[in-house]
């Protein structure tokens, strides 16, 4: 069951602090006075409690800076969350245990894992989080900074077991060429891991991602190599393009009347040319394709 915060407001401290100093004077000036009458054994022990009434009092003062709260308890039992900053006066009875409620970083720890192709692949997180809820943090997990840290090494690994590494078709995401998506789906899956501690995720980004040192040659070359067909695949189907409009055109405007043969070296140069990774060298044919 998820502890509900609850906040208390307090007493102001300088008027408390104004109202016991005037008590502790009063107090002296009794005890001269009674020591003038001649003191009796009901006087000591009735100004004995009065000071040790007033010495507990002292003991409910208490300070916070800005972002920061104080979770009350009194006798194991919750009373409150404070969280106005300034000097404070409460109960002296109450146990008062201070949450910082401004924002943290939290660099996760590289980790090795595998990539949903089964490739071993180095990954690691910077994860901006605070404490929203305090009686959660508090009450609910042991060490929420812990909880926190552990959590987010969880959440890393299953995203990075959800998607490759990198590809090259179109439209799917992966680790490395869609990193506005994944930050995304961790900060998402990360906020449901970590709601139990009453911990806010404000940002989740990826902050190292490489293929494991055994692999990282050979996935290198395996990049490249994907690399070059899909740039040869694009440059043929632009060249078959060109090639088709041009044979359009020509006989469209019945430029030149070429026949079977010819339209086919044609074809062929012109892929030679379109296609080549080298200038091509222009050879002046002064015979004929029927000779």
């Amino acid at each position: 069951m998820k502890t509900r915060e609850n906040e208390v407001k307090t007493m102001n401290g300088w008027g408390m602090l104004v109202l016991l100093l005037g008590a502790g004077v009063a107090l002296t000036f009794w005890f001269i006075e009674i020591i003038k009458t001649g003191p009796t054994a009901t006087f000591i022990v009735v100004w004995t409690l009065a000071m040790m009434v007033w010495a507990t009092l002292l003991g409910g003062f208490f300070t916070l800076q800005p972002n920061m709260a104080a979770v009350l308890v009194l006798f194991g039992r919750y009373a409150g969350t404070v969280k106005v900053s300034g000097f404070h006066w409460a109960n002296p009875f109450f146990s008062k245990t201070r949450v910082s409620l401004r924002a943290r970083n939290l660099n996760a720890e590289r980790i090795k894992v595998n990539d949903s192709r089964g490739n071993p692949i180095e990954i690691g997180a910077v994860i901006v989080w605070s404490v929203a809820n305090t009686a959660q943090a508090i009450f609910d997990v042991d060490e929420f900074v812990h909880y926190v840290t552990i959590q987010s090494e969880s959440a890393l690994r299953h995203l990075a077991s959800a998607y490759p590494y990198d590809t090259t078709e179109e439209g799917q995401l992966s680790l490395r060429g869609s990193m506005d998506e994944v930050s995304e789906t961790l900060t998402k899956e990360l906020q449901e891991r970590v709601i139990l501690a009453g911990v806010k995720i404000d940002e989740a980004r990826l902050s190292h991602l490489a293929y494991a040192p055994e692999i990282a040659h050979a996935m290198l070359q395996r990049q490249q190599a994907e690399a070059v067909v899909a740039a040869r695949t694009r440059i043929v189907d632009g060249a078959v393009g060109m090639v088709e409009m041009a044979l359009e055109r020509l006989d469209k405007h019945s430029t030149v009347k070429l026949d079977e043969e010819r339209r086919a070296a044609m074809v062929s140069n012109l892929l030679v040319v379109l296609c080549g990774d080298k200038a091509a060298q222009p050879v002046v044919n002064t015979g004929t394709l029927y000779s």
